[in-house]
């Protein structure tokens, strides 16, 4: 049986990065405002994290609202004509509805209406996960200008008493446009997932228990151990195949992003990296927290507005949470 000859699209050979635009919440949260509950101290969170302050958001401030936000400073300063922007792809894992999507409604907001839209949950790597299929979509002809968001309202999913996790999460969102480029700005992605791990960081409920009165409502819980060992030595060889895939040695990197977790963990892969002291180590946790999604590029923005010499550098980033999934890739900083 002989068939038509379908048309396939193919767009631009490589894409990079334009910009980047940031939103963290509006209240700084020291940790003395949460030892009570966790029979905690400042000191312990500080030895344990790296974190001084968190940044949450007002009870009237969405995930939404701070994506809209992030997505409006990454458009303005890309010079990209939201009408361009044919894919909107959100990261989250707290949006405070199943459906509809954030994405489809950040779009409409930033006057990128009809663009293709959607939120994807790949936990703390979704950023990552993001910028492959963004890279991906436009390369492939499916898209010619993509907004990509990393959004968080983790303090709707913070049980104040829980001493595993709550004490590390805030609220942001980190925002970028990608769209076609002269050279390559975005390597192959390293990604993966776990799912034999699943029960090591997550929801400690469901929808439907809390609804029929079996839980309380649904926050996040970790097992630490698990997720420290994991992070620290499974996610270096990670890291090292994306600089390998990149086609990168450490000493041509001038930035290294990681999901911004723990500090701890954050130090313990530069010293696996063995990265030498002229590449700069995004410490945003000390006064963000870990914002899952929004991690990388809200520590990214930080990194580009104390150093803007780092513009037009290469960055490795690299994303590992709930699932357990993970992603890495090289990029060229906006």
């Amino acid at each position: 049986m002989t068939h038509p000859t379908l048309q396939q699209s193919h767009g631009p050979q490589y894409t990079r990065i334009l910009s980047i635009g940031a939103a963290r919440g509006d209240i700084v949260v020291p940790n003395d405002d949460l030892v009570g509950p966790i029979n905690s101290s400042d000191e312990w969170i500080r030895q344990r994290t790296g974190i001084i302050t968190r940044t949450r958001a007002s009870h009237d401030v969405l995930a939404v609202d701070l994506a809209t936000e992030a997505a409006k400073e990454a458009i303005a300063k890309s010079g990209v004509d939201p009408q361009l922007i044919d894919a909107v792809i959100i990261a989250t894992i707290s949006n405070g509805q199943q459906t509809p999507s954030m994405a489809a409604v950040v779009a409409d907001r930033v006057g990128a209406n009809p663009a293709a839209a959607y939120d994807m949950n790949a936990a703390c790597a979704g950023y990552a996960y993001a910028i492959a299929q963004a890279d991906a979509l436009i390369r492939a002809g499916v898209a010619h200008y993509a907004l990509v968001i990393g959004a968080e309202k983790l303090s709707d999913v913070v049980d104040p008493t829980d001493r595993s996790i709550s004490f590390l999460l805030g609220d942001g969102a980190g925002a970028v446009v990608i769209g076609p480029s002269e050279f390559p700005g975005i390597a192959k992605t390293i990604w993966g997932s776990d799912g034999s791990k699943a029960g090591a960081v997550g929801m400690d409920g469901t929808l439907t228990q809390f609804r029929d009165g079996e839980t309380p409502w649904p926050t996040l819980r970790q097992e630490g151990q698990t997720v420290f060992r994991w992070a620290v030595w499974d996610m270096a060889k990670v890291a090292k195949q994306a600089l390998d895939a990149a086609g990168v040695t450490p000493d041509q990197l001038a930035a290294f992003i990681p999901h911004q977790a723990n500090m701890r963990i954050i130090d313990e892969f530069a010293k696996q990296l063995k990265l030498p002291e002229t590449v700069v180590i995004a410490r945003d946790i000390e006064t963000t927290g870990n914002t899952s999604a929004a991690s990388i590029p809200l520590a990214t923005h930080r990194l580009l507005e104390e150093h803007p010499e780092l513009s037009g550098g290469l960055a490795l980033q690299i994303g590992f949470g709930a699932g357990l999934v993970f992603g890495a890739q090289v990029v060229v900083l906006p």
